[in-house]
């Protein structure tokens, strides 16, 4: 939009009585300006179809622009009757706008038939000389004048505080956000995917040893695992090849190692999810949208959030029992560390609360809802270490399978297992304990179980040969018994 300012000129006073004119000058006409257009901003860049609306998705790899992105995470975890240790799948900124130019045109002269006297002749260098001379008397009592005020304000009349006259610093201490970002940031990583067909995208990931292993999500390597590419760029700018060593599925947690990595990596410091508190304050590292090293802080909203997310195409779900926080987390934050205020290590961010309306610029990538999910450390410790040792993760199982339906009362043991084997695995941790089909479980230790997700994502937060308290119905009647976990190595 443009504007314009419109007035009318006044005329000077005459330097002599005026005489008498035929004519007086016409006065000046505002001249009208035009503004500059707004420049609009540039459109997002396009993304993967969305998620339903309430739907849990991975917070995910942001699109790789500028080559084919990944689509966007969706879905949940569908199908019925899995084992309940390990479900089957399916289960420009614009430029300011001109305000016109205003005023109006100076005013016409005076015309009179009266002349002065003329002035006595003057020669031109005198004249120059004068001028000459009258500029430097100035300019030096400009700059004296100017020295004496400057020097006058500096002892008398300045009212302003600097940090230096209150001992104040730049320095950030250790314990506050800058602090613990500075710190943290040397040591994440963003990890670009491309799958052999050349899809891929963005996610996050950070320093696990000084041998050069690096912690992330499963779903963030995982068009990479079969003839892909992974590279892991870190704040500094320096890129390194990587490659995965091992990934689980289930817990979607993966770790890759770089190619000729550093002698200086210094890896996090790992906290202690377990003893995390509602409230606890979080800072989350990644790369939201593709945008690198990106610090945003929260607080610990809730914990033991049930959680099970996919891969987007409906297969290969994931379960957890999520640190649930509102430090924004968006695709591109996947596999990056949720750290407590000291800056320890107490999850990896992983999957995001969507709903359907489309992220930026209308696109239906969804942003941040201020609902976060990130795998406890504790479980992520386990498995990563896991997979460094053998390459495959290990699960913790119950030996039965238990419907995946939505439901509020409870994890209920099907008739009949997957591929039509038997619900009750024989001679299995279920069976030894007497559970059978059709019995609801309620409770594992003291863990309300309100789903097949619930509870298996709660036995995956303990390792094979734990010890557990089953609580469950059976005809009306409420009974309790103890079993031990069994294990199951792989995703398949």
């Amino acid at each position: 939009m443009s504007t314009e300012n419109e007035g009318t000129a006044v005329p000077p006073a005459p330097s002599a009585p005026p005489v008498p004119v035929e004519s007086p000058a016409a006065s000046a006409q505002a001249a009208p300006g035009s503004g500059a257009p707004t420049t609009p901003l540039p459109s997002t860049p396009p993304h993967a179809p969305g998620a339903p609306e309430q739907q849990l998705v991975h917070a995910g790899q942001a699109p790789a622009y500028a080559s084919a992105g990944a689509g966007g995470p969706q879905g949940g975890a569908p199908g019925q009757a899995p084992d309940a240790s390990w479900p089957p799948p399916p289960p420009a900124t614009p430029m300011y706008a001109d305000s016109g130019s205003g005023g109006g045109a100076g005013a016409g002269g005076w015309g009179a038939s009266y002349e002065p006297p003329a002035p006595k002749s003057r020669g031109r260098g005198g004249l120059m000389a004068a001028v000459l001379i009258a500029a430097l008397v100035a300019g030096g009592l400009g700059g004296g004048l100017g020295y004496t005020l400057a020097k006058n304000d500096d002892n008398t009349s300045s009212t302003t505080v600097s940090a230096a006259d209150s001992g104040g610093s730049v320095k950030r201490d250790a314990g506050t956000v800058a602090g613990v970002a500075a710190a943290a940031l040397p040591s994440t990583v963003t990890i670009q995917a491309e799958s052999s067909s050349g899809e891929g995208g963005t996610g996050t990931g950070f320093v696990f040893d000084r041998e050069g292993h690096i912690v992330t999500n499963n779903h963030v390597v995982a068009d990479a695992v079969d003839g892909g590419k992974l590279t892991a760029t870190f704040p500094s700018g320096k890129k390194y090849d990587a490659e995965v060593v091992g990934h689980a599925q289930g817990y979607d947690v993966a770790v890759i190692k770089l190619k000729n990595a550093p002698s200086d990596l210094k890896p996090l410091t790992l906290g202690d999810s377990d003893k995390v508190a509602v409230g606890d304050s979080t800072i989350a590292i990644g790369a939201p949208f593709g945008l690198s090293n990106t610090v945003t802080t929260g607080i610990i909203s809730a914990k033991n959030r049930p959680v099970a997310s996919s891969d987007g195409s409906g297969s290969n779900a994931s379960y957890m029992s999520a640190l649930q926080t509102d430090a924004s987390i968006n695709p591109g934050n996947s596999g990056g560390p949720l750290l407590d205020a000291q800056g320890n290590v107490i999850g990896i961010n992983s999957a995001i609360q969507s709903t359907s309306n489309g992220g930026l610029g209308g696109t239906s990538q969804s942003g941040s809802i201020g609902l976060g999910f990130a795998i406890p450390i504790n479980q992520a410790k386990y498995v990563a270490q896991q997979l460094i040792e053998t390459g495959k993760p290990v699960y913790a199982k119950i030996g039965a399978s238990v419907s995946l339906e939505d439901s509020t009362g409870g994890a209920k043991i099907t008739e009949q297992g997957a591929s039509g084997s038997d619900a009750v695995e024989a001679g299995g941790p279920a069976a030894k304990a007497g559970l059978k089909p059709g019995d609801v479980i309620t409770k594992l230790d003291d863990r309300v179980i309100d789903s097949g997700p619930t509870l298996i994502g709660e036995i995956w937060t303990h390792k094979p040969g734990d010890k557990v308290k089953i609580t469950y119905e059976r005809d009306g009647k409420t009974n309790t018994v103890e079993l031990t976990l069994g294990s199951r190595q792989g995703d398949s």
